[in-house]
């Protein structure tokens, strides 16, 4: 039988598994519950009521959090030479085209997004089955496919994140740190899910949010009750 570690003991002592919490109590309890020993992540998990296989069901775009992820993004820019400057100062981390289309053909994916020009698309698209399962391809529905190289960047950096229901129609996204304020930590959830409240399709019948759950990286989770 697997030994009980004094942590998970002191589990049972701070929030009941089965009962479903506000927002702000969720997240205290979360940060309460976390004990690595590193700066976890906290994550907010919704089950929405649509059918993803549906074209008209799909919820997929961009929020920009009010105090960031907390995590450091690297950003690709894959520009012509007359944008590069611009993506430079903006804050990218690579910027070019022909050497790191090389390279990403060659395997490399140190990065954590994409954006680049309508105009070079071409190019980028013979990426896809190396970018495509990584969640790396550039999207113009998301903003990665854009003139406005800077701003792109910038929003990015400032805390924009991208939000897609996977094939179970389950949103899953970091909204901070463990050890930001349980204010920040609020103000990140709920506008994460005002934008999802927003994205609703038309078609989505009955319960929109039929589940939604807190945890951090290595915590169990905790069911929330969000009213609208």
């Amino acid at each position: 039988m697997a030994q009980v570690t004094k942590n998970q003991k002191s589990l049972t002592s701070k929030y009941d598994l089965a009962k479903s919490y506000g927002l702000k109590e969720g997240i205290d309890i979360v940060k309460k519950i976390t004990f690595t020993k590193f700066d976890a992540s906290c994550d907010l998990a919704v089950h929405l009521g649509i059918d993803p296989k549906k074209a008209d069901q799909v919820v997929r775009g961009t929020v920009v959090l009010p105090h960031g992820t907390g995590k450091s993004t690297k950003i690709l820019v894959l520009c012509t030479p007359d944008k590069e400057s611009e993506a430079k100062e903006a804050g990218a981390d690579y910027v070019g085209l022909d050497d790191y289309i090389k390279k990403i053909e060659s395997g490399w994916t140190d990065i954590d997004v994409i954006i680049t020009m309508p105009e070079v698309m071409v190019k980028v698209g013979k990426l896809g089955k190396v970018l495509g399962p990584r969640g790396l391809m550039p999207n113009p529905k998301v903003g990665t496919v854009t003139r406005e190289i800077a701003k792109a960047v910038a929003d990015i950096k400032s805390g924009k994140i991208e939000y897609k229901a996977d094939k179970y129609g389950v949103i899953h996204n970091s909204i901070g740190k463990i050890s930001f304020s349980e204010e920040a930590l609020l103000d990140n959830a709920k506008e994460l899910l005002s934008a999802l409240l927003k994205a609703k399709p038309a078609a989505a019948k009955g319960t929109y949010f039929k589940s939604i759950s807190l945890s951090s990286t290595m915590s169990k989770g905790v069911n929330i009750d969000y009213k609208i």
